[in-house]
């Protein structure tokens, strides 16, 4: 396997759409289709899929209120901008949900935020040099 697509279930698309091109400093554009849309890096790699709940019949993204929005999953990104990205977090959020701090495991500083659906996102700084 080369890529994988993660896919969220999301109340808006296009809210979530922009919250997520905001928090990556990406332009403004819109999602594909109202319920659908891909969050895609500048060389085109998927970063997230974002799908509207109830959409289609895939069973998992049926409904919100059969399990916890993000329940058992958390979205890690690797940035390496990561003064920007935080302060445009800040800039998205009342609060952030772990404020920055050193991963003792890998080295690199990380924070974490909630999205506008509640899906815990963690943003890590990207090390060139780190070995993993």
């Amino acid at each position: 396997m080369k890529r994988t697509w993660t896919i969220i279930g999301v109340a808006d698309v296009a809210q979530s759409f922009k919250w997520y091109q905001s928090l990556f400093g990406q332009a403004a554009t819109g999602p594909a289709h109202e319920y659908f849309g891909q969050i895609l890096d500048a060389d085109g790699t998927v970063l997230l899929c974002l799908h509207q709940w109830g959409a289609h019949d895939h069973p998992t993204l049926t409904s919100p209120e059969h399990a916890q929005p993000g329940n058992g999953l958390l979205l890690f990104f690797r940035v390496d901008d990561f003064d920007e990205a935080l302060l445009r977090a800040r800039g998205l959020v009342a609060g952030l949900a772990e404020e920055p701090n050193v991963n003792p495991a890998t080295g690199t500083r990380e924070f974490a935020l909630r999205d506008l659906d509640g899906y815990y996102v963690m943003v890590s700084e990207y090390n060139f040099n780190e070995k993993l």
